[in-house]
């Protein structure tokens, strides 16, 4: 019962160590060009990732004043830049 209670709380240290081993067991699948499309996936699913992880971390109260003034100035600025001259 021990190794169940250890591996639940290194989860992510042993996720980390079985992607190495399947790297270095298969590095095809990762190459350029190859079946995950390490060109596309790390530089935008990744980094879109990344992003949203630390957004979800953000204090309510920090997201809450952002948030409220940032539908007002998209509002003006799309309502400004449609203007026909």
């Amino acid at each position: 019962m021990r190794l169940l209670e250890r591996m639940r709380k290194e989860w992510f240290m042993m996720g980390i160590v079985l992607a190495i081993a399947g790297a270095k067991l298969e590095p095809s699948i990762g190459v350029n060009g190859g079946p995950l499309k390490p060109e596309i996936t790390v530089s935008y699913i990744a980094v879109a990732t990344i992003f949203f992880n630390s957004g979800l971390s953000l204090k309510t109260e920090f997201a809450d004043s952002r948030l409220h003034a940032s539908p007002c100035v998209f509002c003006s600025d799309f309502n400004q830049g449609s203007w026909w001259k």
